[in-house]
């Protein structure tokens, strides 16, 4: 059985047991959250598609990490005018353990 949920403006396809780097969210380490935002369910050969979500399933995750990501490097410059930027990113990342689908 698995999954497909929205968090963060990306879509990810989830199982139970899986570990998951999502954007941001609000919670500590070791808190249990549960995302409503589930765009499909599949079990098997029985598959429901949302429009744009599916009604009473959520995914149950617990939060096993809040970090930064690794730097990249922006690099703008715009030729024969002396003008060059350089700046560096750091995305905050949340690591999500999925526990399970709850159908």
């Amino acid at each position: 059985m698995y999954a497909v949920i929205r968090t963060g403006g990306k879509q990810y396809r989830v199982a139970a047991g899986d570990t998951v780097e999502v954007e941001k969210l609000d919670g500590a380490v070791g808190d249990s959250i549960s995302l409503a935002d589930v765009l499909l369910v599949s079990a098997g050969d029985a598959v429901q598609v949302g429009t744009p979500t599916v009604a009473g399933v959520t995914v149950s995750a617990k939060i096993t990490g809040q970090y930064r990501g690794t730097k990249i490097m922006v690099f703008k410059y715009r030729p024969k005018k002396r003008i060059r930027v350089r700046k560096g990113h750091r995305q905050y990342l949340t690591r999500l353990q999925i526990e399970s689908i709850n159908a």
